[in-house]
């Protein structure tokens, strides 16, 4: 299957020399999951989009850093072309800025959270049943590096995992939107390089705690799974 990565960021200087790009990153995970999955990336930051909508195809949000409520004129233009994509029924999936500038451009929104820096592995509740057929442990753990968070949902949006550090884990509307909070596309390494080497302005108690919960597997490749098996349907 398809999958255009609408690239929200190429994260310069933050990635380590065993990474090439960030938009690698979502094709390792994606293949890890379906080797028949084809990638083709548009930096959206420089007004790049797939000239047409095709149904099938998914087209996923990835992470930035910006905010998803910047007036800056790519981050409008993406919530304009998000909002095409809901009224298409399109497949769209978004993580981390993904996430949070669907529920924006849906009619959610978005704010700097009084909780702080979320970082590290965090398990979330599975509090749905949809949720649940990929999280059959009753809990979602993903690795996450974040400092935005979803505060209201987009109308008919189904939240789907909640935590007491982030409400809104994740959302779902019909069967043609899902997004993550958290970053299935980061390893354990990556996360380590970048509390190491990028998080010096961070709390020190938060930076420790996120390597701390490195020890933790995760749930990327059910996270994954779910946005391809969505994308099928």
């Amino acid at each position: 299957m398809k999958i255009s990565i609408l690239l929200c960021d190429t994260f310069p200087g933050l990635l380590p020399p065993d990474i090439p790009s960030y938009a690698g990153m979502f094709q390792q995970l994606f293949s890890s999951v379906d080797s028949d999955v084809q990638c083709e990336v548009f930096d959206v930051r420089q007004g790049v989009y797939p000239a047409t909508l095709r149904n099938g195809e998914l087209y996923l949000v990835t992470g930035s850093n910006a905010s998803a409520y910047d007036a800056t004129p790519w981050v409008a233009q993406l919530r304009a072309f998000i909002r095409l994509l809901h009224a298409g029924r399109m497949k769209i999936a978004g993580v981390c800025f993904g996430h949070q500038v669907a529920a924006q451009a849906l009619g959610g929104s978005v704010a700097r959270a009084a909780q702080g820096w979320g970082a590290g592995v965090r398990p979330s509740q599975v509090v749905d049943g949809k949720a649940a057929a990929y999280f059959p442990s009753g809990q979602m753990r993903l690795l996450y590096n974040h400092h935005d968070q979803v505060v209201a949902l987009p109308p008919d949006a189904v939240r789907f995992a909640a935590s007491e550090f982030c409400p809104n884990e994740g959302f779902y509307i019909g069967n043609h939107v899902l997004t993550f909070q958290g970053h299935p596309e980061h390893t354990h390494e990556y996360n380590r390089y970048l509390l190491l080497h990028h998080a010096q302005d961070e709390p020190t108690p938060a930076r420790e705690s996120a390597l701390q919960s490195l020890a933790s597997a995760t749930d990327h490749l059910a996270a994954a799974r779910w946005m391809l098996d969505m994308a099928k349907k």
